[in-house]
């Protein structure tokens, strides 16, 4: 069996203007927030972003950029686990 990587830039273009969570690499903060963008690095910006730690809302942040390097996962909010923050 071989492995075959896949490219994850479309599947972040079509995540644009729509509502996202982010997850960091380290700790249990996650993010939840619109894409605005995402550039060629794969730096994410969101909009009307709020925290999370360990599943519970910290707080609004507004306008945020993540920087690639720190990122574990992206998925759209619209996921069924859009509400469950745990995995």
């Amino acid at each position: 069996m071989s492995f075959m990587p896949v490219n994850p830039r479309p599947m972040l273009q079509d995540l644009v203007n729509k509502p996202i969570f982010v997850r960091l690499k380290w700790g249990e903060t996650e993010y939840k927030g619109t894409l605005v963008a995402v550039d060629s690095y794969m730096n994410l910006q969101l909009s009307g972003a709020e925290e999370y730690l360990s599943g519970k809302l910290t707080g609004s942040l507004g306008q945020v950029l993540i920087r690639c390097n720190n990122v574990l996962w992206v998925r759209g909010a619209d996921d069924a686990k859009d509400e469950t923050m745990t995995d």
